[in-house]
């Protein structure tokens, strides 16, 4: 395996495209943002408890190869400086990955051990990589434990605030459902039963019970674009099971605040516009966030509650050169000292 300067020295040459300046309208109307450099392309990214150092699924040479593709992703670990980057695993193609509380272990997501299944794609449900599997490592990708030993996709994988549980989503046969497990592989648990919905994207609140997530419908995807997607929460033992969202908009992607009542998320305005969104679990309209004529996405927010990482499209097609970028959101009041438990919701009057 490469060592760190030469990943580094590889990014920065991946990273040199510069991303094209935005309008003045862009940003009088965001709040401050810039990208993280010396990185490569990239999708998911997620802070460490540090609020500084990052983790993300990130484009690469190495890994193996969609058809009509020169990379594909695999995880990276560096800061949002863009300073001591390095790679974690150079086999097979990675998805989306989370750090432990303790500062010293990761969970990420691969189909290194399951090379010989069709490459599949991330982006489709239908067609979602099998024999993606769950591993914990160091942050120097040493020390690697497989969780899961199966042919199904497991993925989208986050840890609990105080590292006691790891929660993903697993498909068998085409069927999504939410699962929690121990930092070690066992004691794993079904969260969610559901037969039309296809549950995905979990992340804990702050109490360590709450699970955020969002889903669409089987019967739905495909059929209606954009695909409606719902916002829910649910406790981890699969109790108290609560709609959060109310319309037919794609509430994508959506990631907890610490303060435990906000969350970041994407919609699609006009022109097919993908932006972030900050929404309340309480209710209410949500607050535009981007305003880009590109596409950005994959938002989640550092533990301290000041920083928010995106990806932003710097190319021109649709999700084309996507890049980490950094907003400021200290003045949005996010933070793990506005904590007051999970809020309850009023369903809309019809």
């Amino acid at each position: 395996m490469p060592n760190r300067t030469q990943v580094t020295l590889l990014a920065a040459a991946l990273a040199a495209c510069i991303a094209p300046a935005l309008s003045a309208e862009t940003v009088s109307q965001e709040l401050p943002v810039r990208i993280i450099p010396n990185v490569p392309k990239s999708a998911e990214a997620y802070y460490a408890p540090d609020s500084l150092h990052v983790i993300a699924q990130t484009q690469d040479p190495v890994a193996r190869k969609a058809p009509g593709h020169d990379s594909g992703a695999l995880t990276y670990v560096f800061t949002d400086a863009g300073t001591d980057v390095h790679r974690i695993n150079d086999q097979g193609q990675d998805a989306c990955s989370y750090f432990f509380p303790d500062m010293k272990h990761i969970v990420w997501t691969s189909t290194k051990d399951h090379q010989d299944m069709p490459v599949g794609n991330w982006s489709d449900s239908n067609d979602y990589p099998q024999g993606a599997e769950l591993y914990t490592s160091d942050l120097d990708g040493k020390n690697v434990k497989r969780l899961t030993n199966n042919t199904w996709y497991e993925a989208e994988v986050s840890v609990s605030p105080d590292g006691k549980w790891i929660v993903f989503g697993r498909q068998i046969d085409g069927k999504m459902d939410l699962w929690r497990m121990r930092p070690d592989g066992t004691g794993e648990q079904q969260v969610t039963f559901t037969d039309d919905w296809q549950e995905g994207a979990p992340f804990y609140l702050p109490d360590n019970q709450t699970i955020l997530y969002r889903a669409w419908k089987r019967s739905e995807y495909g059929k209606v674009k954009p695909t409606p997607m719902t916002v829910f929460t649910i406790r981890h033992d699969g109790t108290n099971h609560t709609v959060r969202t109310f319309d037919r908009d794609m509430n994508w992607a959506p990631y907890p605040a610490p303060d435990g009542r906000h969350y970041v998320f994407v919609r699609i305005v006009e022109g097919n516009n993908w932006e972030v969104f900050l929404g309340d679990l309480a209710g209410g309209e949500p607050k535009r966030l981007t305003f880009n004529p590109g596409f950005d996405g994959f938002p989640s927010l550092s533990p301290d509650g000041k920083k928010m990482l995106f990806a932003r499209s710097t190319g021109k097609g649709f999700m084309s050169d996507l890049y980490t970028h950094v907003m400021d959101v200290s003045s949005l009041n996010l933070g793990p000292a506005h904590y007051k438990g999970v809020p309850d919701i009023t369903p809309p009057k019809q």
